[in-house]
């Protein structure tokens, strides 16, 4: 046998990468889409047409009224009270009148905070955007100064901001605050206070100890027996009743003291789903390695637990953030509570003013509450690692 007998035929080898192919026309584009998602079976089919039908018989008439009849400026309620136009809507329903939501809108955002002294309010947006954006972005570093700045400096600088009676600044009493100014206080606070209270009440309910676990019990299935109307009529009404003579506490104080404890029993619940989904391995590989108590919890069982959770824990936030409005029934003006109160003034009583204002208020909501939404699925997406197919 020669060495040219084992010599390999370069004949037969690939010397170079061929060229991608292109999917077969009918696999890509507008039409493969719509075949795909909504014509794929007679029933898609006649579900997808019965769809389109509807949204052809609303679509019109809602763009109609949102838009193109609206009243956009106006001085008083004269300009919304114009006869309907096309006759598509019945009498005094021509359009929306977002003159209303436009004399009223920075009545809206601070309520009855003081003119003069809304730049602090302002300031503390300002502030909330710089600490919050940096905290959300997982490529920026830092995340531990970023998050002690958030959750403990930002609320001492935003507190005396707002409060004012220090540094010059003029006191300004919380019946003044109103709008959206008290909807995101009401909300940042009660997020920022049930999320680590939440996982110890659920750390306590599966705890050993019987003290701490009887206690945990007791104060979720108490709070959780009650709806929030019950816990912010407790907090503002009967509480002062048991303080003793000359003792008391701001109105907003004990609001946000309501909501905070209220969320923070439907959060452990939460937490305690994630903490019992985790296999019973990761609690044996933890005391393997000779971790104790806390260790383990932090560092191997808490952060795949609240992985686990993140649809639940944002979940709570969106039901939190939309049921600060219920401050309104203890004498507090939230966005919507606002919004309602300004429905008396005279100026603006016209047919199109309470649905035009509760339109803004509830798209105001749905703005804050998406985005919630969304971000949490981003970072179910980054969080993921299941290696899914």
């Amino acid at each position: 046998m020669t060495n040219s007998d084992l010599t390999p035929d370069l004949k037969y080898v690939r010397t170079e990468m061929t060229h991608g192919i292109s999917p077969p026309r009918g696999e890509h584009g507008l039409a493969n889409w719509l075949r795909t998602n909504l014509f794929a079976t007679p029933v898609d089919a006649a579900l997808s047409v019965l769809a389109i039908l509807v949204l052809v018989w609303l679509l019109p008439p809602m763009i109609n009224w949102l838009f193109v009849n609206a009243v956009w400026t106006g001085a008083d309620r004269s300009v919304c009270t114009t006869a309907a136009q096309g006759g598509i809507q019945p009498e005094g329903w021509s359009g929306a009148c977002w003159a209303f939501v436009d004399a009223k809108f920075q009545q809206f955002l601070y309520g009855r905070y003081p003119i003069d002294e809304r730049w602090r309010v302002k300031l503390v947006a300002v502030l909330f955007v710089l600490a919050l954006v940096p905290l959300l972005i997982p490529k920026v570093p830092h995340k531990g100064l970023n998050a002690l700045v958030f959750f403990f400096v930002f609320p001492i600088v935003a507190f005396f901001l707002l409060v004012g009676g220090w540094f010059g600044l003029p006191y300004v009493e919380t019946p003044l605050w109103g709008g959206l100014l008290v909807t995101l206080v009401l909300s940042f606070v009660g997020i920022a206070v049930s999320l680590p209270l939440g996982i110890l009440l659920a750390l306590g309910r599966r705890s050993q100890l019987p003290v701490i676990k009887l206690f945990s019990v007791i104060f979720i299935e108490m709070v959780r027996g009650v709806p929030l109307v019950t816990v912010l009529f407790m907090a503002s009404v009967m509480l002062p009743l048991f303080l003793p003579p000359g003792v008391t506490f701001d109105k907003l104080l004990r609001a946000l003291i309501g909501v905070a404890l209220f969320a923070s029993a439907y959060m452990a619940e939460v937490v305690r789903g994630g903490l019992q989904a985790i296999p019973k391995g990761q609690y044996e590989g933890a005391d393997s390695l000779g971790l104790n108590y806390w260790h383990k919890t932090a560092l191997i069982v808490l952060p795949q637990a609240l992985k686990l959770v993140i649809p639940g824990i944002v979940n709570t936030f969106i039901g939190l953030f939309k049921d600060t409005s219920l401050v309104y029934i203890i004498g507090m003006f939230d966005l919507l509570g606002i919004v309602r109160q300004n429905f008396a003034d005279a100026n603006w009583a016209s047919p199109q003013t309470p649905a035009t204002g509760l339109i803004f208020a509830g798209f105001v909501f749905w703005i804050f509450c998406f985005s919630m939404s969304r971000y949490s699925m981003f970072m179910e997406r980054r969080l993921d690692t299941s290696h899914k197919n």
